[in-house]
């Protein structure tokens, strides 16, 4: 299996796991982030320390080379099942999420307080796309 697909099936197994801001345990509930980070350690990679972060933000900074840390690289092609998106929900608000197959993605939804798959809503743009490099790149 691919690396894509290994992460996104790692992100499909957390379906049903509480929403909780900061949270990056299966036990104690993850957020969006929470989310990416336990999918990449699953798949046995680590994107290292993270930079502070709060439910309303604007800003990626710091979160590039954590993920870069992780082996994911930029990519600006096509999207495919396993790339890490960065969308806007909101003006003041940014969401990570993994692809998943024919528009669909899974993510920690605040609302629903739980992670979800389901159809990404159209509402949402695209700001930026990571997709895990093979290993040892």
């Amino acid at each position: 299996m691919a690396g894509g697909q290994q992460l996104l099936e790692a992100a499909r197994a957390l379906v049903g796991v509480p929403f909780h801001l900061g949270g990056m345990s299966r036990e104690g509930g993850v957020d969006c982030v929470g989310l990416v980070v336990l999918a990449l350690r699953t798949v046995g990679r680590d994107a290292g320390p993270l930079p502070p972060y709060r439910l309303h933000q604007t800003s990626l900074t710091g979160f590039a080379p954590a993920l870069a840390r992780s082996g994911l690289r930029d990519v600006a092609e096509a999207l495919q099942p396993g790339d890490v998106l960065a969308l806007r929900p909101s003006p003041s608000q940014l969401h990570l999420a993994i692809a998943g197959e024919g528009g669909t993605l899974v993510h920690a939804h605040a609302g629903l307080r739980r992670v979800v798959h389901g159809p990404r809503p159209v509402e949402w743009p695209l700001l930026r796309s990571w997709r895990l490099a093979p290993s040892g790149d």
